[in-house]
């Protein structure tokens, strides 16, 4: 049976492939990066280092990790150990590419060089952040719902005023889901279309 489950050391290497085959508004883009591990070392595996306790899986009937949601109860404190810990670690094992026209890899380098405490400004209303992302055989299925019924409740539980989530433009189904899910537009820009909701 399909279950959610929190998040163990042993998921690690999965969460990489997920992170990866799910970047491209929710499609595979393992071809779009020179290193496809570099999405999980942007999006997914600061998260289960820093918050473990904030991190959860989906466990295929075959015991496959084939999901995950990962997140932080306060963004500016994690953009500040990201700058200062995370990348400075990570940052050598991925050199940019030296074209005219920047890649996708280079894109997101360059995001992540640049990630630091107080440059998101939602992060005060709404100090929680989060990543959830699903494989194609375990989506319509209810199980993002309840990875983000779970991650809610532990939020609520600490006290935390509110959360907001970055996401793809073009990717209208996500967008749909977290309507449902009692969550609203919040200031964006062209590039990222922002989410939020309270807890209060």
């Amino acid at each position: 049976m399909t279950k959610i489950r929190p998040y163990r050391d042993a998921d690690r290497d999965a969460l990489y492939d997920i992170c990866v085959r799910t970047a491209d508004a929710g499609r595979d883009a393992t071809a779009l990066f020179a290193d496809p591990r570099l999405c999980g070392d942007v999006f997914a595996a600061p998260y289960v280092v820093r918050h473990p306790d904030l991190s959860w899986v989906v466990e295929s009937t075959d015991g496959r990790t084939v999901g995950y949601i990962v997140a932080t109860d306060d963004t500016d404190a994690f953009e500040q150990w990201f700058r200062d810990e995370w990348w400075p670690s990570k940052q050598g094992e991925y050199p940019l590419s030296g074209a005219a026209e920047p890649t996708r890899q280079d894109g997101t380098i360059g995001y992540a060089s640049r990630r630091a405490p107080g440059t998101e400004k939602h992060a005060d209303a709404y100090p929680a952040h989060l990543h959830i992302d699903l494989l194609p055989e375990a989506q319509g299925q209810g199980l993002g719902r309840r990875l983000i019924e779970t991650l809610f409740a532990e939020l609520r539980s600490r006290g935390v005023r509110g959360l907001h989530l970055g996401m793809n433009p073009t990717n209208a189904a996500a967008g749909a889901f977290y309507e449902r899910l009692g969550m609203h537009r919040l200031e964006s820009s062209p590039e990222t279309t922002m989410y939020g909701v309270r807890f209060e």
